[in-house]
């Protein structure tokens, strides 16, 4: 056993430096105290010491606690490769001396590894001569994720001000690159707090260029959004694939495919027939994605990497290679496309009485836009509507006594939507051709009456909260941001895709045939309890006990009216719901009120629905392309990870049309708007700007001169001087003080300045000096009630 060292008291400022420098292992308080024997006492103050000398500039820490000489290099410390040419060279991936960086050159044992530009390592570090070399350890991966930002400039210190407008602590930016002011990047932080620095990775571009706003979703969330080679080269050459001569045959069919008019793929097309029993005939037509992209396949693996595609206002980041998703998988007029047939008939009250599945060949007979769709219809039901006035009374009669061929929201009693639901219609050719609309779009409002007929009794949920829609112009700027309309277009659509949806459920289920379902399940208690506590508020019960369905959040959205309330308890409502997921396990689908429901009618954008296309494949013996049975156990992991995989896109969608938005109101600051109030905590209330969305924060600091307490039952702050209220829904005008596009964050104040009492209070509380951390000074704490 070595002889411990004599004590000799403390060591010295220079002999510590000596050890430290001399040592062949990281040093840290231990080992220095270890070295001079010290002990009790004697190593408080050794602490002392050290905070001293790196106070002085002597010593730094390096991480594990141990220490250097100032200026210096740790003994193991975290490297980045900063040239390979003539054998790599490494900096400090931390450095926080001051000037430049000490360059080491690496030394590696055996043969030499394939170290890149970029790359990190951990390696031991020792002087030799003037300088340092590194003697690899291992190579590491990146540290952490890359965060986002935009550079910005205060006196000689370069900045990041990350996007993410949830983080308010800005970066300083140890290594700038050839990056500039103003510029959007991607950095990698590094160090540990407070000393935590970014290095400028990567530069891209002017964060305020057109179609930059999706480019900072993509980075910022990680989406893959360029495809590889092999992964490109294999679409062309599948693409190429003979249809063979086993499918059904389809194309005499009128079958129609309403879409969006912007829409980037077309993966679903329509039709339906009457029966002489009353009921219908129909099929829904989807892109047969399985027969292109087969299991293990190179596409196969990229779209299970992705999940599912992301549309962004100007562009749309796919899950498959444009040579299929919006070429030959996407149903275009006139174009011979493979398809996975869903026959349904349908009975006149809209039961699906039947179903099965084929592989057949269509041919589009028109792509329509929705709005073209729906005023085609209007159109037919306007002229009929003109030519029973214009009819003598005995042909009205009996024209009453036929089947009505128009069709409302409710049933087969309605003419048209609304007159305000459609822009006037300009006296040119129509969009839709005549023939069209007899052949394809008036069976197809007649079989949805008996669809609608058949969802109105299963009473799903009615949630109406509008989407909104950014119209950008040929440049790709802003040309309008407003809610999207919906008519009756887009629910006869629905209800065809939830109809094949529910179908190829069922097929699978007979079949005893593993299924990846689309499960949404009914709320749990706690979030029950919350509403009830919740609608309390507004004087509204709810009880606990019930058999909770969709109908019964219907009835309160029914009894709210029109009120001013509405949106805040539909929001509410919203929060009160599971999210829904992908799994094998059936739980049934709550909010569409079904006991089976699968995704079936989207292949080309989701991955779920490509599963469900093979699992039909091999139910019915269609063909290649099925679904093998390793997969088929893997159906809980797998379920899971697209469940991520689509949470992660609809994120990266919200915030870009956030982006979008405080954009578009960027031209707006200093005016005031028409607000709603979204939320209220303890520090301030958030509000949104009415018809466009995007949520602004106002501080409770600038609410006036009086303290304003939070009501946590009532979710409002409340002036203690003047009773003023700001609570949830409340509806006010507020200055927009700040729109950042970047981050598509917004920041508000009250037009004037909210209350200011006469006299102030002599019992106040003293507010604490400006400018310090701490809780807002206007918020008096509440401690807790006995």
């Amino acid at each position: 056993m070595p002889r411990k060292p004599a004590h000799a008291g403390l060591p010295s400022r220079q002999q510590i430096l000596d050890f430290i420098q001399q040592s062949g292992s990281p040093a840290g308080k231990r080992e220095i105290a270890r070295a001079f024997g010290l002990h009790g006492h004697d190593k408080i103050l050794l602490k002392a010491l050290l905070k001293d000398m790196a106070d002085e500039g002597l010593i730094d820490s390096s991480p594990g606690r141990a220490f250097h000489k100032a200026g210096g290099v740790p003994k193991v410390t975290v490297l980045r490769i900063v040239a390979v040419e003539d054998g790599a060279v490494a900096v400090p991936d931390n450095w926080q001396g001051e000037g430049p960086a000490p360059k080491l050159r690496v030394i590696e044992k055996g043969r030499r590894s394939a170290l890149a530009l970029n790359d990190r390592i951990l390696a031991r570090t020792e002087e030799r001569g003037q300088g340092h070399v590194a003697h690899l350890m291992k190579k590491l991966g990146r540290s952490t994720e890359l965060v986002m930002g935009v550079v910005h400039q205060e006196g000689e210190r370069f900045w990041l001000k990350p996007v993410d407008k949830r983080e308010r602590r800005e970066l300083p930016i140890s290594d700038l690159g050839q990056a500039q002011v103003g510029d959007l990047v991607l950095c990698e932080p590094s160090g540990r707090p407070p000393r935590v620095s970014a290095r400028v990775d990567a530069i891209l571009g002017d964060p305020f260029a057109p179609r930059s706003f999706s480019l900072i979703a993509i980075h910022k969330h990680g989406l893959p959004h360029a495809f590889r080679d092999e992964t490109t080269e294999e679409a062309r050459r599948v693409s190429s694939l003979p249809l063979g001569d086993k499918r059904e045959d389809l194309r005499h069919l009128p079958i129609v495919a309403i879409d969006p008019a912007d829409a980037r793929d077309h993966d679903d097309a329509i039709w339906a027939q009457p029966r002489e029993d009353g009921g219908w005939n129909a099929i829904v037509a989807i892109a047969d994605v399985s027969f292109y992209v087969r299991p293990t396949s190179e596409l196969d693996r990229e779209a299970r990497r992705r999940g599912n595609s992301v549309y962004f206002p100007d562009r749309v980041v796919p899950m498959l290679p444009h040579e299929l998703s919006s070429d030959i998988c996407s149903l275009k007029q006139g174009e011979d496309r493979a398809a996975m047939a869903c026959h349904l008939e349908i009975a006149a009250d809209g039961t699906l009485q039947k179903w099965r599945f084929s592989r057949a060949v269509i041919r589009v007979a028109a792509n329509i836009a929705y709005e073209d769709a729906q005023a085609a219809i209007d159109r037919h039901n306007e002229q009929l509507s003109r030519s029973s006035r214009a009819q003598p009374r005995g042909a009205e009669e009996s024209a009453a006594e036929r089947p009505s061929t128009t069709l409302g929201t409710r049933g087969v009693v309605e003419v048209s939507s609304s007159p305000c639901s459609m822009p006037e219609i300009e006296p040119t050719l129509p969009p839709v051709a005549p023939e069209l609309i007899e052949t394809a779009l008036k069976p197809l409002w007649g079989a949805w009456a008996a669809l609608l007929a058949a969802r109105n009794r299963r009473e799903p949920l009615e949630l109406d909260l509008p989407e909104r829609q950014v119209v950008l112009d040929e440049k790709g700027r802003i040309a309008s941001v407003a809610p999207r309309e919906r008519l009756d277009a887009h629910r006869l659509v629905e209800d065809f895709m939830i109809a094949a949806n529910v179908a190829a459920a069922k097929a699978l289920e007979a079949k005893k045939t593993p299924v990846m379902y689309r499960v949404h399940e009914a709320p749990g208690r706690e979030k029950l309890v919350a509403l009830k506590d919740y609608l309390a508020t507004f004087d509204m019960e709810f009880a606990l006990g019930q058999v909770v369905k969709p109908a019964t959040f219907n009835r309160i959205i029914d009894r709210v009216g029109d009120s001013d309330s509405r949106p805040e308890i539909m929001e509410q409502l919203l929060r009160t719901q599971t999210q829904a997921r992908y799994s094998p396990e059936n739980l049934g689908h709550f909010g569409l009120a079904l006991g089976s429901y699968g995704h079936f009618t989207s292949p080309i954008r989701r991955y779920a629905d490509l599963l469900v296309h093979r699992a039909l494949v091999s139910a019915y013996r269609l063909g290649e392309g099925g679904l093998p049975p390793e997969d088929a156990e893997r159906f809980t992991e797998i379920g899971e990870s697209i469940s991520q995989l689509e949470r992660r896109a609809m994120e990266a969608e919200r915030e870009t049309i956030d982006r979008y938005v405080a954009a578009y109101l960027s031209d707006h600051v200093g005016e005031l708007t028409d607000c709603r109030i979204t939320g209220v905590q303890p520090f301030g209330f958030f509000a949104t700007v009415e018809g466009l969305g995007g949520d602004g924060l106002v501080l409770a600091q600038n609410l006036g001169n009086e303290y304003f307490r939070y009501d946590e039952a009532s979710r409002a702050l409340v002036g203690e001087d003047s009773g003023e209220e700001y609570r949830v829904g409340q509806r006010l005008k507020l200055r927009l003080v700040e729109a950042n596009p970047v981050s598509g964050g917004l920041r508000f104040e009250l037009p004037e300045g909210g209350y200011a009492p006469a006299q102030p209070r002599r019992d106040r509380v003293r507010r604490p000096p400006q400018g310090k951390r701490g809780r807002p000074t206007n918020i008096r704490h509440q401690g807790k009630r006995r």
